[in-house]
């Protein structure tokens, strides 16, 4: 049930592999949209703005995971494209215990710092409780976001976008069943809310590992393959420099979030909304950004030059139509999006203004994945982690010098300004240097 990325039209190729990992990723967003829904309409303003506040911290908790499993996904999309069957079985193991390894000892550190990250987010007194208890269930769920990634990189890197949807489709219904029935039936509050999360996560993370070894058992089967240290290595490379990117990526979202915190309870619930669809809205570049890195890497295993040139060109122009298209959807649509998460009006007025100044720059944000998934594919990693770097650094430190000068509104101004300077930086680079690099 896998997709060879190299044969094929290049514009239906890249779509029709692109689009369940679209609609997949919409799915997982789910999980923290019908907290926030349900927690923001039955719990209150203060519930929202703990659980918005956590969400941040969790994106990036679980972009460590993320990261290393995508960058695992690399090694295994090139091992495919080259038909080396026997390094990808090598890719996999050395990918499993690393990042297994990795998620233990996240885990035990989460559980044993959270009170210390509750305060450093500067989390106003009247919601730590709350956030305790949301916090200490969603933890639980760290494996379960081990196993769903790690296979799910997998099956994408061999042309499956499919069944990671499926998988993300029964658990994304599953949660919303049990947030309704645990917040709005049993009144459990937030914590009700954070264990119907963990429940559908782990259905998903255990079905899609029992799929990938029931369809594809000869890529598990480890005899006379062994553990070997420079697969580890070279697994370890790339897993690290896309887990530094991404932890950079969120760690400076979580820097802001300490920042809007000190606006408080209001201004927290509106940046809980605002950045819930603002995510949704932007989720689909960022996916395209990610089978775009797998459609390269899969072709520059297979050295298809040509077809790593149009499938530039092709993802270059999907990505500025649809950023484009939606920003002028969210503009539109603003008040109705946030009036779903709050009635409050001081909320709605102030996410409003958080949504149109961020999300009439989508098409900004889009490139710039796609700038990532290219230096990913193409064994320059490093170099998605300075984009990285230059955007949230500008952020974050705009956001801090802005805050002060002109409010709340600065903050918001700081992350296109981010954005714009990234993907001048990447696409310079890439003319100047990488192009020839890559198309030789």
């Amino acid at each position: 049930m896998g997709r060879d990325l190299t044969k094929g039209p290049v514009i239906g190729t890249l779509i029709a592999f692109a689009v369940p990992m679209i609609l997949g990723d919409l799915l997982q967003q789910c999980y923290n949209i019908a907290d926030t829904l349900i927690v923001g309409q039955f719990l209150g303003t203060a519930a929202l703005g703990a659980v918005g506040s956590a969400f941040s911290l969790m994106t990036f908790i679980t972009s460590i995971i993320l990261g290393l499993a995508m960058g695992s996904g690399t090694v295994f999309s090139m091992r495919f494209g080259q038909r080396d069957t026997v390094g990808l079985k090598e890719a996999i193991l050395a990918s499993f215990v690393l990042i297994m390894s990795f998620t233990i000892v996240l885990d035990i550190l989460a559980f044993a710092l959270i009170d210390t990250i509750i305060t450093l987010l500067n989390t106003p007194s009247e919601m730590v409780s709350m956030m305790h208890d949301y916090l200490f269930y969603i933890f639980i769920g760290l494996f379960a976001i081990f196993m769903y990634n790690f296979f799910a990189s997998l099956l994408r890197s061999l042309g499956n976008s499919i069944m990671p949807l499926v998988f993300l489709a029964i658990s994304a219904v599953l949660n919303i069943i049990l947030d309704l029935y645990f917040v709005a039936c049993l009144n459990m509050g937030v914590a009700g809310a954070a264990i119907a999360t963990v429940i559908a996560q782990y259905v998903s993370g255990i079905g899609i590992a029992g799929y990938a070894l029931w369809c594809y058992p000869d890529l598990f089967h480890t005899k006379g393959i062994g553990f070997k240290f420079r697969c580890l290595k070279e697994i370890a490379n790339f897993s690290f420099l896309t887990c530094l990117q991404q932890s950079i990526m969120n760690l400076g979202i979580l820097m802001v979030q300490g920042l809007v915190n000190s606006f408080g309870a209001t201004v927290m619930a509106s940046f809980a909304a605002g950045v819930k669809i603002d995510a949704f809205a932007y989720l689909p570049v960022q996916d395209l950004g990610n089978a775009f890195s797998i459609f390269i890497s899969q072709n520059y295993g297979a050295r298809k030059i040509d077809r790593i040139k149009k499938g530039i060109r092709t993802a270059l122009v999907i990505t500025i139509v649809f950023g484009v298209t939606t920003s002028i959807l969210v503009n539109f649509f603003a008040y109705d999006l946030l009036h779903l998460f709050s009635d409050v009006p001081a909320v709605i007025d102030c996410g409003r203004e958080y949504l149109l100044i961020e999300g009439s720059f989508y098409a900004l944000i889009g490139v710039l994945f796609l700038l990532y998934g290219l230096y990913r594919a193409v064994c320059m990693p490093m170099m998605s982690v300075v984009l990285t770097v230059l955007s949230l650094g500008t952020r974050v430190v705009l956001a801090y010098i802005l805050a002060d000068m002109i409010g709340v509104v600065g903050i918001f101004w700081s992350v296109p300004i981010g954005w714009i300077l990234a993907d001048l930086f990447g696409m310079i680079f890439y003319f100047s240097r990488a192009r020839r690099k890559i198309l030789i």
